[in-house]
């Protein structure tokens, strides 16, 4: 369990599954950007003054959903944009993810993110390509993921260096993985808030990494300018068991720093909007 969510009162576990062969492109963005995105309750978290969004992919193994295994819909590819909030609860900070746009290729898998967690999740054809062998990632392997929708495809890679590593306190490796609550904007207005447990991360340098895709299906290209430039940093973490928990309801007090988690059941369906635009990135 990550130490900086000890003590804290749990909800009811909704999924567990093994998240492995984490791919994690991140790019700096206008804060201005993202800001219409971040739930009520929460402000940006910046890192060294600026703020990123990622995309990443990763496969989900072994998946249950309130304990139980979902024939054909335990093991998939997820590839999501995402980026890096945190909200004040008592005297912590808690660090978390708000998704902006989520594939994955199980239209229940989809319907269960939206239901859920109230986040914008599609379902799209997806595939993967892991250069493993007996397991293992090979010495210099490459990571890909793919995915194709009616409003264009898209593909992440990450080529790998070295041997991974726990990410150093303070780095930029650590800010970007080692997030654990997630947050979004429910149908209402309001926030809810969601824990996500596993232990630290090791992660593998890149040698090269690559977007290349139709930026209209992240969202309807709001993010192609920024999308469209090489990453500033890139780096695949191996992963782990996980468990995310059912969610939190934030309700103010007189500003956000007072705000405070409480428990609430099921959540309104969320309604995705749709772009139109579209960017090739290379």
């Amino acid at each position: 369990m990550d130490p900086h969510t000890a003590g804290q009162t749990r909800t009811r576990s909704f999924l567990t599954a093994e998240w492995r062969y984490l791919a994690m492109l991140n790019y700096p963005v206008d804060p201005e950007l993202i800001r219409p995105f971040a739930p009520r309750g929460t402000e940006l978290d910046l890192w060294n003054g600026e703020a990123y969004i990622s995309l990443v992919g990763f496969l989900s193994i072994n998946t249950r959903v309130l304990g139980a295994a979902v024939p054909f819909h335990r093991h998939f590819e997820e590839v999501n944009l995402r980026f890096y909030v945190r909200h004040k609860a008592q005297s912590e900070w808690r660090r978390g993810v708000v998704v902006v746009k989520g594939f994955v290729p199980r239209r229940a898998i989809a319907a269960a993110a939206r239901i859920a967690y109230n986040e914008d999740y599609g379902s799209a054809s997806m595939t993967h390509a892991i250069d493993s062998s007996g397991g293992f990632l090979r010495p210099n392997g490459t990571i890909e993921y793919t995915w194709r929708t009616r409003e264009g495809r898209g593909r992440i890679s990450v080529t790998t260096q070295g041997e991974p590593r726990l990410p150093v306190q303070g780095s930029h490796e650590e800010y970007i993985a080692e997030h654990y609550w997630g947050y979004s904007v429910r149908r209402n207005g309001g926030t809810k808030e969601y824990r996500v447990e596993h232990p630290a991360w090791k992660i593998w340098a890149a040698k090269s990494a690559e977007f290349d895709g139709d930026v209209e299906t992240l969202h309807g290209g709001r993010f192609a300018e920024c999308l469209s430039s090489p990453p500033r940093s890139a780096f695949v973490a191996d992963g782990s068991a996980v468990t995310v928990y059912s969610g939190l309801k934030l309700t103010e007090g007189p500003s956000p720093q007072a705000a405070k988690a409480i428990p609430i059941g099921d959540i309104e369906p969320y309604t995705p909007s749709r772009g139109t635009a579209s960017r090739r990135v290379k």
